[in-house]
């Protein structure tokens, strides 16, 4: 997605930031830039200001800078990339590797945006150890801000050995697309009073475990809004209703570059077909010289 040929230049800034050979109002404008980032904390005071947050996947630089350019907030580098951009029918064969080549070039092209970067299946659920090396590894090697994982009250123990280590962990309930081979399909989750409640309970244990955010995929808009009002951290919903302090959606579902999006997408505009179009019309010109 967004391949291109445009070499871009590289940034050989001493660590604390400055740019070589800077003038003083340039040193200043860095600086400001850096007060004005998208943290933790800014998206905490947020929710208690009632300012709904924009939450967007994107998986290289050239997307990193449009979706600031429009205004997101979030940047997520999701494992979604296994199914939107490598080819595959679902995210469990997506490495840690995978990961920090998208999540880096995404932290290359964003200058403004808090970035997240998906734990891969596999590379966390074993341990809570395991999951601080591979959020060490990534959080290193890519510069993002912090990291996702799936599951509730299971992953307790993990969100908090991370948390108390100095990490920033997004928890993720609802519909987890790591467990697809556990549920056979991506259909809604907490419909039965069973599981319902069993969302709400792994929602809050998350929170208390130190969890800074925590996604909410495709559950009913009730129990969204039941969670956003009884936890002190912010929601973010994709296919959760309206009442979540942000909303996220996948870079190729809002601007039509699905074949099939989901059903409660409502993709902005349809590239899909305009990619097509412009390709078919530029094949036309080359065969026909024209």
């Amino acid at each position: 997605m967004l391949a291109t040929c445009y070499a871009w230049a590289q940034d050989n800034s001493p660590e604390d930031g400055t740019p070589m050979f800077a003038s003083k109002h340039e040193t200043e404008a860095e600086r400001g830039n850096m007060k004005n980032k998208t943290t933790a904390a800014t998206l905490l005071a947020a929710k208690h200001a009632h300012q709904p947050q924009v939450w967007l996947t994107a998986y290289d630089a050239g997307a990193a800078r449009i979706a600031e350019e429009a205004g997101v907030d979030v940047i997520l580098v999701g494992d979604s990339v296994g199914m939107v951009n490598l080819g595959y029918d679902s995210t469990i064969p997506v490495t840690v590797e995978d990961m920090i080549v998208h999540t880096s070039a995404v932290v290359r092209g964003r200058s403004k945006a808090w970035v997240v970067c998906d734990l891969p299946f596999g590379a966390y659920q074993q341990s809570p150890t395991q999951a601080f090396n591979t959020s060490a590894h990534i959080l290193r090697q890519t510069g993002c801000d912090a990291v996702k994982l799936e599951g509730g009250k299971h992953m307790v123990d993990t969100v908090r050995f991370l948390s108390q280590r100095g990490i920033a962990v997004v928890g993720h309930v609802g519909l987890t697309p790591q467990s697809v081979k556990q549920f056979g399909n991506y259909k809604q989750r907490g419909t039965t009073q069973e599981e319902y409640q069993s969302i709400y309970d792994d929602a809050l244990a998350l929170a208390d475990a130190g969890a800074v955010a925590v996604v909410l995929e495709c559950i009913p808009a009730s129990l969204a809004e039941k969670i956003t009002n009884h936890v002190a951290i912010p929601t973010v919903g994709i296919g959760a209703g309206q009442a979540c302090d942000a909303q996220v959606l996948v870079w190729h579902d809002v601007l039509g570059l699905s074949k099939t999006p989901p059903p409660f997408i409502k993709p902005y505009t349809n590239l899909r077909n305009q990619a097509i179009a412009a390709i078919s019309a530029w094949a036309h010109d080359v065969r026909n010289k024209t």
